[in-house]
């Protein structure tokens, strides 16, 4: 596998003796290309994608989307703390990892994090794995990351 075309994280994981015991088959990986949400659910295949979009500067998607994931599991005692933080991170105008949503949605939020669920970042999070799935995932899967993973030799 060359260095120069993938990411030294990956190489490292890929060497990594638990990856080796886990080895990925190649039935695994083609399950990958039949959608985002099989790419999602593997552990490998996640870690993959995110060292992907790290890689072209666009890992705030991913980011915001895993939070989501787990900001549905937080204790109602806590969603406000987390949803202000949510908020602060991915959704303001101007945030360190800005999602790219329209205004719409924006002021949905804002609206819905006065009383916190955990469903008021549901929208927010449909726009964004659109975005991943109609834009980075089909680029990563043309990616050589991802064909070389067919053939690491």
């Amino acid at each position: 596998m060359p260095s120069s075309s993938i990411c030294p994280l990956w190489e490292a994981q890929i060497m990594d003796k638990r990856f080796k015991k886990d080895r990925l088959c190649s039935e695994e990986l083609s399950q990958w290309s039949h959608s985002l949400e099989r790419l999602l659910s593997s552990k490998y295949g996640l870690k993959i994608f995110q060292d992907f979009l790290k890689s072209e500067y666009s890992d705030e998607n991913i980011e915001f989307w895993l939070v989501c994931e787990d900001y549905k599991k937080t204790r109602s005692y806590r969603m406000t703390s987390k949803a202000r933080k949510i908020f602060k991170r991915y959704i303001q105008v101007e945030a360190p990892k800005e999602i790219n949503i329209d205004q719409k949605t924006r002021e949905i939020i804002c609206q819905n994090i006065a009383e916190p669920m955990a469903t008021c970042f549901d929208e927010a999070q449909k726009v964004v794995f659109s975005l991943m799935e109609n834009d980075s995932y089909p680029r990563f899967l043309k990616s050589s990351v991802y064909r070389e993973l067919f053939d690491p030799a």
